[in-house]
């Protein structure tokens, strides 16, 4: 468990989450309620996350779960290049 911490937490230093969670205390200044805030949405989203997750494996095995999800980086992959060098918005 202290592994799958640290590594998360290596993993997400300086990501956009933190980035706001940062500017949402210094707007605030309330930073007591947004870090309750902020784990309170971070727990929902782990625990909804290992539910989903624990249903697709019950029911899709593994090996066509790695085909789609690696099928849906390539799609995404080419939506924001192509959105890049066209200069239109996806999303």
């Amino acid at each position: 468990m202290a592994s799958s911490f640290s590594l998360i937490a290596l993993m997400e230093l300086g990501d956009k989450t933190q980035l706001a969670v940062v500017s949402l205390a210094a707007e605030y200044d309330a930073p007591i309620l947004v870090f309750v805030g902020v784990m309170l949405a971070f727990a929902a989203l782990t625990g909804l996350g290992v539910v989903l997750g624990s249903a697709i494996s019950k029911r899709v095995p593994l090996k066509y779960v790695r085909i789609g999800s690696g099928l849906l980086f390539i799609v995404f992959g080419v939506l924001f290049i192509w959105s890049a060098l066209s200069g239109t918005k996806l999303f």
